[in-house]
């Protein structure tokens, strides 16, 4: 691990209604790495952008600004470029439809123009094709303006980088403050092109980035979606029973590069490692029980207890990895979850939207899932995500959508690098998955598709 006076990483993450939040990379001297990314309401890429280390002159003040100026803007740089390559990736894709309909169009024409009863099968076939693929054309049109913008962006930061580039040789040959507002505006802009972020079918998950080493080999840790502007702690659980003291890091910088930490004593011991810390409040399973607790790190005290009615409990029903791993808590765009079994379903997996407040359930949803053949499982945007199992080959391969109340086999393609998953949870702030694999503390990237539909459009 580098220390910490060598270490300076940029991160932009881009969030509906939310600000810039750091996460580190488990090497900061490597290459700029993704490792977020979604792709918003209109088929447009949003993406995560770790920097790498700039070994520059820091010794005075202004040295020192003009180097997170041109930090900035090369961070913008990157984000672009991940940006501009999707963007003409996904326009190649749509240009392609729009071959597909000029020549739809032209059939369509001449089947118009002859009504004969032998091809009046092929005109019927063909106008209900076209009127499918009609809503594509204004997506075209817009993939097209996207293009254009992104062109437009990259032109201004490659302006501003060599400006910033030249002042680094030649000191006060241009004014800050005036520099300052380029950037900002740049950025501005930026973050409006890739704000626009709605939830989406997961399509890809990343390589792994090991963030630390430490624990044993069961074990959670977290940051809180809801955190407020500025608070970046990470939350740290070792172990998945008889233990009730939980760390907290001031931000990810000093998770990754110190011992620095604050330890809460929470009332009771935990079960599983399904917990979850949610807007100031951590909630977790107490230990051979059924009962969910909130535990509100301000007043440190419990705020709400309740039992999760029918939920099996002490290994009765867990995932394939054992460890008290019955009750599984967890959060998305949508809020706060809970993913267990009962009898009454025949140990089958059973979905419960929790108010966070009362801890009541809102509404469930029953699947045909055996809980103890599941591997983990995740949420992302109301759609339950499980894998296959959790040591050796993995793979994410059912999906249960409470919002049609439907489930799907997928193959999606699951990196388990340290062959143990005994924690797998979606940070919808982040758009990343945070696992602890045999006592490494991961995190991964997320590729969401928005389904765009005609009544969209």
């Amino acid at each position: 691990m580098q220390p910490a006076s060598k270490l300076l990483t940029l991160t932009l993450l881009i969030f509906m209604g939310t600000e810039l939040t750091q996460v580190l990379p488990a090497n900061p001297e490597e290459s700029w790495q993704v490792y977020s990314s979604a792709q918003d309401s209109e088929g447009r890429c949003v993406c995560t952008v770790v920097a790498p280390q700039q070994s520059m002159c820091s010794r005075d003040a202004r040295t020192k600004q003009l180097r997170q100026l041109l930090e900035k803007v090369q961070n913008m740089t990157q984000s672009i470029q991940v940006l501009d390559q999707r963007t003409q990736r996904d326009l190649q894709y749509v240009e392609k439809m729009e071959v597909q309909l000029r020549g739809l169009e032209t059939k369509f024409r001449q089947v118009e123009e002859n009504h004969k009863q032998n091809i009046a099968k092929q005109y019927k076939a063909i106008k209900a094709k076209m009127e499918e693929l009609r809503p594509l054309i204004p997506v075209l049109e817009e993939y097209k303006a996207d293009a254009k913008l992104v062109l437009q962006f990259k032109e201004e930061v490659q302006n501003l980088t060599s400006v910033l580039s030249e002042l680094q040789e030649e000191m006060g040959a241009y004014d800050y403050e005036e520099l300052h507002n380029r950037v900002s505006n740049l950025e501005e802009r930026l973050r409006a092109c890739m704000q626009k972020l709605a939830c989406g079918k997961l399509t890809g998950i990343s390589d792994p980035i090991t963030i630390k080493t430490s624990g044993s080999r069961f074990g959670s840790w977290m940051t809180d979606p809801l955190a407020p502007e500025g608070d970046t702690r990470v939350w740290y659980m070792d172990g998945y029973h008889n233990n009730r003291f939980v760390r907290e890091y001031k931000s990810m910088h000093d998770f990754m590069n110190s011992d620095n930490f604050t330890s809460h004593r929470l009332p009771h011991p935990w079960s599983g490692t399904g917990q979850v810390v949610y807007n100031g409040s951590i909630y977790f399973n107490k230990f051979q029980s059924h009962v969910i607790i909130k535990f509100d790190f301000r007043t440190s005290s419990i705020s709400k207890s309740r039992q999760l009615d029918y939920a099996g409990f002490n290994n009765a029903y867990h995932y394939a990895w054992g460890g008290h791993s019955d009750i599984d808590l967890m959060v998305d765009e949508g809020g706060l979850w809970a993913i267990y079994a009962t009898n009454q379903n025949a140990g089958n997996i059973v979905i419960s939207k929790l108010n966070p407040n009362t801890l009541q359930i809102i509404k469930s949803w029953t699947t045909n899932h055996p809980k103890r053949s599941a591997g983990e499982s995740f949420m992302i945007c109301g759609t339950l995500y499980v894998t296959n199992g959790y040591s050796g080959g993995t793979k994410v391969y059912y999906a249960y959508s409470t919002n049609s109340s439907t489930y799907e086999y997928i193959d999606i393609a699951f990196q388990n690098k340290y062959s143990h998953i005994s924690m797998l949870d979606y940070n919808p702030r982040d758009r990343a998955l945070y696992a602890w694999n045999n006592g490494h503390q991961v995190l991964y990237n997320v590729t969401l598709f928005h389904v765009i539909r005609s009544e969209e459009l």
